[in-house]
């Protein structure tokens, strides 16, 4: 089984003895119960990572005996994901199981027909679950979260892309395949609404490919993962 990863900054992995404290060294000591002399990695969010045996445990703290520091490259190409707000928490879901299948920036979207507003909180919620799943699945790079975004500013991000998808449910159109092999793959999944005829129209004059995801109807919380496996699966995951 893969050694449990934990988050800390770039100064603390770069520290001797290494020592994991705060909320981590809590997760770690007294939720994940580590003990010494078994396997750990610890991260920095941003392609280091140390991995490592447990020395030594205290309450709510541990530290690392080094064994390899290994860096990874950004992955490429880079998936950017414009997700629309939802209620209900399944705006939350997405950003959760959208960093396990990789997803490298989330840009939250306040679109004409969604219910939900962005608040600090939102921010909040977002980058504690991209922490999490980052974690969960063991990623040298932590996900950015960023927002609200306006529509006008997606549409920038459409035009300056790679490759631009627009989700929508009366697209016939599967999606553009193979991808590129580098720069920004973007992907817009909209509110459970659906995406208005106007914003529609914008993203398409900025380049965007309007998409469709096989047969069914997918929530805003699950289409931007499908799309994110299906794009993974013609370029990452080989």
């Amino acid at each position: 089984m893969t050694p449990p990863l934990f988050l800390a900054s770039a100064a603390e992995l770069a520290a001797s003895p290494l020592v994991i404290d705060g909320p981590e060294g809590r997760h770690a000591s007294e939720v994940r119960r580590l003990r010494a002399g078994e396997p750990i990695w610890v991260g920095d969010g941003a392609g280091t990572v140390v991995e490592g045996v447990v020395a030594t445990v205290a309450r709510g703290a541990l530290t690392v005996d080094a064994v390899r520091r290994r860096e990874v490259a950004p992955p490429q190409p880079r998936f950017v994901v414009v997700q629309a707000l939802a209620k209900g928490g399944r705006d939350e879901d997405a950003v959760e199981a959208m960093t396990e299948v990789g997803v490298d920036e989330i840009v939250g979207w306040s679109a004409r027909r969604g219910i939900a507003k962005w608040t600090p909180r939102t921010q909040t919620r977002w980058e504690s679950a991209a922490r999490a799943a980052t974690k969960q699945s063991r990623r040298a790079w932590l996900p950015l979260v960023n927002g609200p975004a306006t529509t006008a500013q997606v549409a920038e991000r459409v035009a300056n892309a790679a490759l631009s998808i627009v989700l929508h449910e009366s697209a016939t159109d599967p999606l553009p395949l193979p991808t590129p092999a580098s720069g920004d793959i973007v992907v817009v999944v909209g509110p459970e609404g659906g995406i208005d005829d106007d914003e529609l129209a914008t993203f398409q004059r900025a380049g965007a490919h309007v998409c469709r995801l096989g047969d069914t109807v997918l929530r805003a919380s699950t289409a931007g993962v499908a799309a994110l496996s299906a794009l993974s699966a013609a370029s990452r995951w080989r």
